[in-house]
């Protein structure tokens, strides 16, 4: 006799959910923008689709209505929104001319995405830590969205495709690899800061109110380069330690 699936028992959170159903439907956009050539539009769709997953999440820790459900929900809106979407407006905008390189491009991106999010539902990180392993996709999703908003409406052209294509890969291999990111999901806003650190704060929104999409960009590739530059530093400290270590070895 086949069992019958288990029921939710405790039903599904609305409030969380609802922001979560605006991500996907910010990702389902999106690719529709990327089909009917409105790429601008398309990459400021992922940019709300991001607000989005990043509400959801603080809304459900606020409310305490976190849950499997949500935590499954989440994943499966951030293949479609950081993933299929961004890969999609990627080929479309300008890697569609370098035929099976450039759609394999786009695969790759939305695959190291898929196996990003699969491992980081599989390790369950510790919510008190303050890092991630690997590029998160929304992040990588940004950096494509933030270049595309600043060529189509600012620079009124296209990336050069073979410098899209180079971005593309270096961001799929971000997303797998082990290198470590800030987790800016993580920032308290309960705790008490000094006078200096909340000016900077509010020159920060100011300067994001006047330049979005400027901010956008710079804000998406300063994250981006984060975690190699952080890596690179501590492997720099790791090196000189050992060689002063060495040093004073032979001195003795």
């Amino acid at each position: 006799m086949i069992k019958p699936p288990e029921k939710l028992k405790k039903g599904i959170y609305i409030l969380p959910s609802l922001f979560t159903t605006g991500n996907v439907f910010c990702g389902f956009f999106a690719m529709i923008a990327a089909l009917n050539e409105q790429y601008f539009q398309g990459a400021v769709a992922i940019g709300l689709a991001i607000i989005f997953d990043i509400l959801d999440g603080r809304v459900a820790r606020l409310t305490k209505t976190t849950s499997a459900f949500g935590f499954e929900y989440d994943s499966l809106a951030d293949v479609i929104s950081f993933g299929m979407a961004p890969a999609l407006l990627a080929y479309s905008w300008v890697l569609q001319p370098f035929g099976r390189l450039g759609w394999m491009a786009a695969f790759l991106f939305l695959l190291c995405g898929a196996l990003r999010l699969a491992r980081f539902n599989v390790t369950k990180p510790d919510s008190t830590s303050d890092q991630f392993i690997g590029l998160a996709i929304p992040a990588a999703a940004a950096m494509i969205a933030s270049i595309i908003i600043a060529f189509e409406d600012l620079f009124a052209t296209r990336l050069n495709p073979m410098i899209m294509v180079a971005v593309v890969y270096i961001l799929a291999f971000l997303m797998v690899s082990n290198i470590r990111y800030p987790a800016l999901k993580k920032f308290a806003f309960k705790k008490r800061v000094t006078f200096t650190r909340f000016v900077f704060v509010i020159l920060f929104v100011y300067v994001v109110a006047t330049i979005p999409k400027i901010a956008f960009f710079v804000l998406s590739l300063a994250y981006v380069l984060s975690g190699p530059t952080l890596w690179a530093t501590a492997l720099l400290r790791k090196t000189r330690s050992r060689e002063n270590r060495e040093a004073s070895f032979h001195k003795e």
